[in-house]
């Protein structure tokens, strides 16, 4: 079922010309083929480039402009904040993809980073696109030292990265508990989404209370993004995904449809949508845009 009051979002067209903007702001920011680095810009831009949903930097852009501030306006600030997310993502995927992670040999419809360009340059592009974030969001303006500790927190050791460890911990599980996935989730996920609102919300100047609740809106829309993921990875295949189907069972992962069933996992991607829009509901604008829109999207999307 669809969450009332939303419909599903056709990201490759009316969100287009957002991606687009994410793009061009991605091509100017990251090294050039050719360049002195070699074969790290050639790993980097590989794994950028075609990109995936682009979803959390649009949801930045999504959130400055339903908070009141301008969006994709080259120069913007969250036209900068919006593609340090979308480097900071990447990154993740590629470390996430190695074979000491969750050893993943397709992303995004292609060959993983390590798997064209080897281990090293893979570990090596992950960190270029994590410093280079950093580079990106010291061009937004006053509120560069705000959108830096949203984003460092969340992707950090009590965001991202924790929830990775978490992941990697629970391998193996013979049951694991729906309150121990649902902490991975949080972490792993939930965390960017809810600083990929948030950063929007600075962008905009919005005051702490608005960005509380643009942050816990991001938040709710992770977790049903994780729980629809986790769906996708038991019933999907690779031509929908861009990813290698049932790798989450092959390497025993603490998934929802582990913990609770395939189509019980299902519901609760749904039931997580409808607390995401409920989200939407109690954001401090006068107008949430396309942002309840992508809670139909998140929870009806093949891919």
């Amino acid at each position: 079922m669809t969450p009332p009051e939303a419909k599903a979002v056709d990201l490759v067209g009316t969100l287009r010309p957002l991606i687009d903007r994410v793009d061009a702001a991605l091509e100017r920011a990251l090294p050039a083929v050719g360049s002195n680095l070699g074969e790290v810009a050639e790993a980097v831009r590989h794994s950028v480039f075609p990109g995936g949903k682009r979803l959390r930097p649009v949801l930045c852009l999504l959130s400055a402009r339903a908070h009141g501030g301008a969006a994709a306006e080259e120069g913007a600030p969250a036209l900068a904040a919006a593609a340090a997310l979308e480097m900071v993502h990447t990154y993740s995927l590629i470390h996430d993809d190695l074979p000491c992670m969750d050893d993943a040999p397709l992303r995004r419809g292609r060959d993983a980073c390590h798997v064209v360009y080897g281990e090293a340059l893979a570990v090596l592009a992950g960190d270029a696109l994590l410093t280079q974030a950093l580079e990106t969001l010291g061009s937004a303006g006053p509120q560069a030292g705000d959108l830096a500790l949203v984003l460092g927190e969340a992707a950090g050791a009590l965001g991202m990265v924790g929830g990775q460890a978490l992941d990697l911990e629970a391998e193996g599980l013979d049951s694991p508990d729906a309150a121990c996935v649902s902490r991975i989730h949080s972490m792993k996920t939930a965390a960017l989404f809810g600083a990929a609102v948030e950063m929007g919300a600075v962008c905009a100047a919005a005051d702490a209370t608005a960005r509380a609740k643009a942050r816990a809106f991001g938040r709710a829309l992770g977790m049903a993004f994780q729980a629809r993921d986790d769906a996708l990875d038991a019933g999907g295949s690779p031509e929908t995904t861009g990813k290698t189907a049932g790798g989450d069972v092959a390497h025993g992962k603490a998934t929802l449809p582990a913990a609770l069933g395939a189509e019980a996992a299902v519901e609760r991607s749904r039931e997580l949508a409808v607390a995401a829009l409920e989200a939407v509901a109690a954001l401090e604008v006068e107008d949430p845009g396309l942002l309840a829109d992508v809670c139909a999207y998140v929870v009806e999307r093949d891919r």
